[in-house]
């Protein structure tokens, strides 16, 4: 939650009381042709919707107006400075990290259950940041999209899709690793290539059902009075109430809080079995809480503030509140970029193996052991997987 609590000034910071957008300093406001750019257009008067979505212009259905304060909120530094900065320290840490990894999984690993979902965990991971750079060219352009109609819906349903695929491959491997240390009996039967594949599919399929919908409407407007054109961040308030509420609600439950819960379950499983075995287990049982905290550190504010945005975006609800979802979201694909360090690298014996197929070097006489569970996870010397 320290997340949400970071952001929150955020929004305090310039409610839709502060029509003056003070203090200055904190946003720089884009001038807009002949004039400001930030009076509200002709006919808009009183208390509109918030939080981003947009009323229909009356001689353009394609072009939306948005209250003062939400227009400044979308051309201020946070989206057009932070968030790429966001996106792009994923890209530059999550390509090659998870490439590589996936590269060595795929090659140098043996093909054990564990290995299948660890391979999926990377392949997502990889696929997410390969998402982010039309995001980081749209914000660094000051919220222009580029790249038409298509590819923002395209773009949109990868980055969520990829990023909630990855939480309930994290789901996965909790689970999997549940079996190996809490029912390490039932486990010699329970863990086989069956499963883990079973396991993986059900996971895409979730998660490209999930972000189906977000490839099905249009997301690209024009902002009034301005020559940006907007992928996804200024929706008709119609079509926020009918159609993207239910859409991202089933999206922050089904695909975040439920795969969640059932780490928070097998992982407390799984800590309170380590810490019974004593000292031996000191090292697994440190990188195990990582995993639980870092997955919670990274996805629940942004979902937190999705439910939040999404359960009543009235004048008289939360206000801007996605602008601080939008920093929140770049955050979360921060976890991209720690899941190859937690899971894979965080191994002695799978650095050999990236030293080993980097320098084309003969594998060495080590053998993974098929209950020695995933890197990282089990004591300093376990084996990959």
């Amino acid at each position: 939650m320290w997340v949400l609590l970071l952001l929150w000034p955020l929004v305090r910071g310039l409610s839709p009381e502060d029509v003056t957008l003070t203090p200055a300093a904190y946003y720089e406001v884009e001038s807009m042709g002949g004039g400001d750019g930030l009076s509200p257009p002709d006919g808009i008067i009183g208390p509109r919707p918030r939080s981003f979505p947009g009323q229909p212009s009356a001689n353009d259905s394609n072009t939306l107006e948005l209250l003062v304060s939400s227009r400044a909120l979308l051309l201020g530094w946070v989206p057009t400075r932070l968030v790429p900065a966001l996106y792009g320290l994923a890209l530059a840490v999550g390509l090659p990290a998870n490439g590589l990894a996936l590269w060595v999984l795929a090659t140098r690993v043996p093909r054990l259950p564990s290995t299948v979902l660890l391979m999926n965990l990377a392949a997502a991971d990889l696929l997410l940041v390969l998402a982010l750079p039309p995001r980081v060219a749209y914000h660094l352009r000051g919220q222009r999209w580029p790249f038409g109609e298509a590819a923002c819906r395209l773009d949109t349903a990868m980055l969520y899709g990829h990023m909630y695929g990855s939480v309930l491959l994290l789901a996965a491997i909790s689970l999997d690793r549940y079996l190996a240390v809490v029912h390490p009996l039932q486990a010699r039967a329970l863990r086989g290539q069956a499963l883990a594949i079973g396991l993986c599919a059900a996971a895409w399929l979730v998660a490209a059902t999930l972000a189906l919908p977000l490839a099905l409407q249009p997301q690209t407007f024009r902002l009034a009075l301005s020559d940006h054109v907007l992928c996804h961040d200024a929706l008709p308030v119609s079509a926020q109430t009918s159609y993207w509420r239910p859409a991202f609600i089933c999206l922050a439950v089904l695909g975040c809080f439920l795969p969640l819960l059932a780490m928070l379950l097998s992982y407390g499983a799984t800590l309170c079995t380590l810490a019974a075995g004593g000292r031996r287990y000191g090292h697994a049982l440190k990188l195990t809480a990582l995993v639980l905290a870092s997955a919670v550190a990274f996805f629940v504010p942004s979902n937190v503030l999705l439910l939040l945005h999404y359960s009543n975006p009235g004048p008289d609800a939360w206000g801007n509140l996605y602008a601080a979802y939008v920093p929140s979201l770049a955050l979360s694909t921060l976890n991209s970029c720690l899941d190859p360090f937690i899971y894979y690298y965080v191994s002695a014996e799978f650095r050999g193996k990236v030293q080993e197929g980097l320098l084309c070097r003969t594998p060495g006489n080590a053998t993974a052991s098929k209950d020695g569970g995933s890197p990282g996870m089990g004591t300093r010397s376990s084996s990959l997987v």
